[in-house]
């Protein structure tokens, strides 16, 4: 989906920002990805969209690493 018309910016593009380049705030993408640099109106789904992808990366950060540093936490 679309969330950025202006610089056409789905939010696949978001995701991956987060993913792959770090990004973790608006201010982020506004660098990365001219993310309401237009006309703005784009800023609140592209918080909406840059929070959830923020919580996957700690939830598959969590899900990968935590329990590899602790044995307690691994299943079995």
């Amino acid at each position: 989906m679309y969330v950025c018309l202006c610089k056409q910016v789905t939010d696949g593009d978001i995701r991956a920002a987060v993913e792959n380049e770090g990004a973790a705030s608006m201010r982020d993408l506004r660098r990365q990805l001219g993310v309401a640099t237009c006309c703005g109106c784009c800023a609140p789904c592209a918080r909406e969209v840059l929070a959830v992808a923020l919580q996957e990366r700690e939830q598959a950060f969590a899900d990968d690493v935590l329990p590899a540093a602790n044995p307690a936490l691994q299943p079995g």
